[in-house]
């Protein structure tokens, strides 16, 4: 097995620091020898490391910022006439910290004689696409052009994962400061009121009875009410891909969302389209790489249907006008494009289209969500208040 092939694996590390001290740290690398080799770069000298199991320390993957700065320095290198080998030396030096032996693992099987693409295949941390795309590239003698792409391509999607973030960050936090208010309401306030009540012999409605009782079980029984809470939580961690995939399911049916899923969607296919058109790979396989990219459905069949039909002999200004999932101006924009033999300007600038009615659609949504993530708040927290305030109304009513 060759060096380039080997697993990382992920290492606990002591390393003296250039200024003195030392620095505790989890890092992947080939060996505690590529470990070295890397922290050498950073100034600091290994003193000890302790390697972790596999399912423990996997290695952190490539994020899509470290895509986007690694295929912009390259892009920047090679169309300057820098080797390859040397340009993925440098390129190392930019990634984070914790992906540089994978970059290295690329160069040294590039400079073994293995293909870029061949390279990104063995490391993982690839998709098809950019594997794809890769692939083409090397075969038209244009990897820094196809870099380039795939660069600005990654910038926006960073940018619409940053969109799609602020969207669910907002309601998440009013949820949990939500949840958090009314515990501390259930648990804490309410039994004591409801004591002082019950004491006094006042005459409470049932829904105060309940909840005054539903708060004094769970304040004698914490132990069992944080067991069940922390039971919940790690299954949620646990479900997390499940809740997410339901999650996204209910976007793409609420009013509110679902143009909003559509247009995300709609985004990505397009930047993957350009992607695959600047490297000449032919219509009807770029249109199997982009469409395994999205996950609409509906989207998704139209567009597999397109791509079965346009292999058949079919003609693609004739076919995009069948896939309604796409706006009308989109497609009139097509046909007009492909009559013209301009698909790939066409697919880059519906890419930027795209993402920015993304960005205005957030926007919308958001404003949406506020008035009635405020109800929701006022419902869960107000109804707490309300158990307890009756039973004080009638109290004064009897005092005065």
């Amino acid at each position: 097995m060759s060096r380039a092939t080997v697993a990382s694996g992920s290492f606990v590390f002591v390393a003296a620091k250039p200024g003195g001290g030392r620095k505790l740290g989890m890092r992947a690398a080939r060996s505690e020898r590529a470990l070295a080799e890397t922290l050498r770069r950073d100034r600091m000298v290994l003193l000890r490391t302790w390697r972790l199991p596999e399912w423990l320390g996997a290695s952190k993957e490539l994020s899509l910022k470290d895509h986007a700065q690694l295929n912009e320095q390259l892009a920047q290198l090679l169309s300057r006439g820098v080797p390859l080998v040397e340009a993925l030396e440098v390129t190392a030096s930019v990634v984070s910290a914790a992906n540089r032996d994978r970059v290295d693992r690329m160069r040294e099987a590039v400079a073994s004689g293995a293909s870029f693409a061949e390279a990104c295949g063995r490391v993982g941390s690839f998709d098809d696409v950019t594997i794809a795309v890769y692939r083409a590239a090397e075969r038209t003698g244009d990897l820094a052009g196809a870099a380039k792409q795939l660069s600005r391509d990654a910038r926006r999607r960073v940018r619409l994962l940053e969109k799609a973030k602020s969207l669910m960050i907002y309601p998440a936090i009013v949820l949990i400061v939500t949840l958090v208010a009314a515990a501390a309401l259930l648990t804490v306030v309410v039994p004591m009121i409801g004591k002082a009540l019950l004491e006094a012999n006042i005459e409470m409605p049932g829904y105060s009875k309940l909840v005054i009782t539903i708060g004094s079980t769970l304040r004698e029984n914490w132990m069992i009410s944080l067991t069940v809470v922390a039971v919940l939580i790690v299954g949620l961690f646990l479900a997390r891909v499940s809740i997410r995939a339901a999650g996204l399911r209910l976007m793409r049916r609420l009013p509110v969302t679902r143009s909003l899923v559509l247009t995300q969607e709609q985004a990505r296919f397009f930047s993957v389209m350009a992607a695959m058109t600047r490297s000449a790979i032919p219509l009807a396989d770029a249109l199997g790489v982009a469409n395994a990219a999205i996950g609409h459905p509906t989207l998704r069949r139209e567009l597999g249907e397109l791509r079965q039909r346009l292999i058949e002999g079919g003609v693609f200004r004739t076919l995009v006008n069948k896939a309604e999932s796409l706006p009308l101006a989109t497609r009139k924009l097509l046909v007009a494009a492909d009559q013209a033999g301009d698909l790939e300007t066409a697919f880059e600038a519906l890419a930027e289209d795209m993402a920015d009615a993304v960005d205005r659609s957030t926007e919308r949504v958001l404003a949406a969500l506020e008035p009635g993530l405020i109800i929701f708040m006022f419902l869960i927290i107000g109804s707490l208040i309300m158990a307890i305030f009756m039973p004080m109304l009638s109290l004064m009513n009897q005092v005065g």
